[in-house]
């Protein structure tokens, strides 16, 4: 194949935060275009957005079904390769369900679905393609991060006791839903689903958890709270994990932490030694022993092959040049087109282009939210992690 994939995307128009992320992190390898769009559920800004990204008039669209259906309908050598859907939660199922239809691959913002029930319908509707599915779990994507899985999963920590994750945001401590239009949908049940704060950011935390450790939730225990008054959803919260290899955890997701911006920080100890990692300094991981000094790992600086393949094919700069969001956004969007392309040409894409999140994630993303919310509304300590 020579030539870039052709990248269709629903939602993210001229106002839309995520849509611009999605638009630079694609770009960023040059592997990728945007050729058509329904950017907004709002006919003119859709034009509009459109008409400011230089598409093509006959492929900017005015509602995602009638974009699916005539892009579906092109030739082959035109057709898109895939769609990237970044609406709210509650449009998110019926776009990717009617693109895997018409034989597009899909990215998806998460949560993947705004039910645990639709999360299945699309894992199966996935395996019955055959097509590829990247669910954006930004974190997963640090070169750090996946140092850090490499390590667990070589077993140089020995066997993982305990998991502590944080995720304290401020950006909700006040009732900002009244202006602010991403603010208003995620603490809107309607739009949101049942979870607000462990839906937006707990889901990060616990999916970060389990892919640095390789263990799953298999008990949890929750408390859940409103803290602003009038919301309706939870905008605070604690859970106590438990895992499948015997290790127990603490996640703490809250956006009402006043002062705070993104700080998730993971923290994880084996038998032998832990390790420390903080996306507000994400090209840093900590590796800590019980017998020896603490060490530093830093981003783009693989002094001795110390860092694991996976760490380094997500490196982009020499040391000293900050890596961050952005990078991370764009390692998934690189891995997921490598992996395209190697299906394309009939090959096998390497184990690193693999390693992004997929629907089975996102299935895992519901269950987490699902469990969260019965166990909160439970008065019963621990409650089984159910999918």
């Amino acid at each position: 194949m020579n030539r870039k994939l052709r990248m269709g995307m629903i939602g993210g128009g001229k106002d839309a935060f995520i849509g611009a992320i999605h638009r630079i992190a694609a770009n960023m390898d040059g592997l990728v275009e945007l050729k058509a769009g329904a950017l907004s559920v709002h006919p003119e800004v859709a034009i509009e957005s459109g008409k400011m990204l230089f598409l093509d008039p006959s492929r900017t669209y005015t509602d995602y079904k009638t974009m699916l259906e005539k892009e579906a309908a092109l030739p082959a050598a035109e057709k898109l390769d895939f769609i990237t859907i970044v609406t709210p939660n509650f449009a998110h199922f019926e776009p990717a369900m009617m693109a895997l239809d018409k034989g597009f691959n899909v990215v998806v913002e998460k949560p993947i679905t705004f039910t645990l029930d639709e999360a299945k319908q699309l894992k199966a509707k996935v395996e019955e393609t055959g097509l590829t599915l990247l669910l954006t779990h930004t974190y997963t994507g640090y070169p750090l991060v996946k140092q850090a899985r490499q390590m667990v999963k070589e077993g140089v920590f020995g066997k993982i006791r305990k998991v502590y994750v944080e995720y304290p945001q401020g950006w909700l401590s006040k009732p900002t839903e009244k202006d602010n239009a991403g603010a208003a949908w995620r603490t809107d049940p309607k739009r949101s689903g049942k979870s607000g704060c462990m839906g937006d950011i707990g889901t990060h935390a616990a999916n970060l958890a389990e892919y640095i450790s390789g263990a799953k939730i298999e008990q949890l225990c929750a408390d859940l709270n409103i803290v602003v008054p009038g919301r309706g959803l939870d905008d605070d919260g604690a859970v106590l994990l438990r895992f499948d290899n015997g290790a127990s955890g603490v996640l703490i997701a809250s956006q009402v932490a006043a002062g705070e911006e993104n700080a998730l920080k993971i923290r994880m100890y084996g038998e032998n030694g832990g390790l420390e990692w903080s996306q507000m300094e994400p090209n840093t991981l900590l590796v800590k022993w019980s017998d020896k000094p603490t060490q530093v790992y830093r981003a783009g600086n693989n002094y001795g092959g110390y860092q694991s393949s996976y760490a380094t094919h997500n490196s982009r700069t020499p040391g000293g040049h900050p890596e961050g969001y952005l990078e991370a956004f764009g390692n998934l969007y690189r891995n997921f087109a490598l992996t395209l392309q190697a299906k394309i040409n009939g090959t096998t894409p390497s184990a690193e282009a693999l390693d992004f999140p997929s629907v089975a994630e996102g299935v895992r993303g519901m269950a987490f939210i699902d469990n969260v919310v019965r166990s909160g509304q439970s008065e019963q300590k621990w409650t089984k992690f159910e999918i």
